[in-house]
């Protein structure tokens, strides 16, 4: 099964200029946690809502702080044409819950998560990733280093 089979399509964006405010209550609104940003058609970042906590108001940041401030720029991404299964194990590897789904010429298309690959019938698989997305260690640890 490809990811385009299985990934969500309708996805909300926001923009580097937006603020936290905006990208927090359109989370709220889509009961989600994380929204891709664009400038233009293009995808230049992550906002997730653990950013805007520990980027934003743990250093100090207000509301109306820019979404630029806090994102992350380096997006870890997979295309509408992979392999569901082999972009499941890399969501793992990767620790990571959810991906942007790309097309061919790198515009965002869709986001594809654990959940929609469990949806799709990939049960065992997805409890294998959650096992590689939840390993301690790494840069989001309890554990003291």
């Amino acid at each position: 099964m490809k990811v385009s089979d299985c990934m969500t399509r309708d996805v909300q964006m926001t923009s580097p200029e937006e603020t936290l405010r905006d990208a927090a209550q359109a989370m709220v609104r889509l009961d989600a946690g994380v929204l891709p940003v664009s400038e233009g058609d293009r995808l230049v970042g992550m906002i997730t809502d653990r950013d805007i906590a520990v980027r934003g108001v743990a250093e100090g940041r207000g509301p109306d702080t820019k979404v630029a401030e806090v994102m992350s720029r380096e997006v870890m991404y997979c295309y509408e044409d992979e392999d569901s299964a082999a972009v499941l194990r890399n969501m793992g590897d990767i620790q990571v819950r959810r991906l942007p789904v790309l097309n061919r010429d790198k515009r965002l298309i869709g986001i594809v998560s654990l959940a929609d690959l469990v949806a799709s019938g990939h049960t065992a698989k997805a409890g294998e990733a959650l096992g590689g997305i939840v390993r301690p260690g790494g840069e989001h640890s309890q554990s003291i280093h």
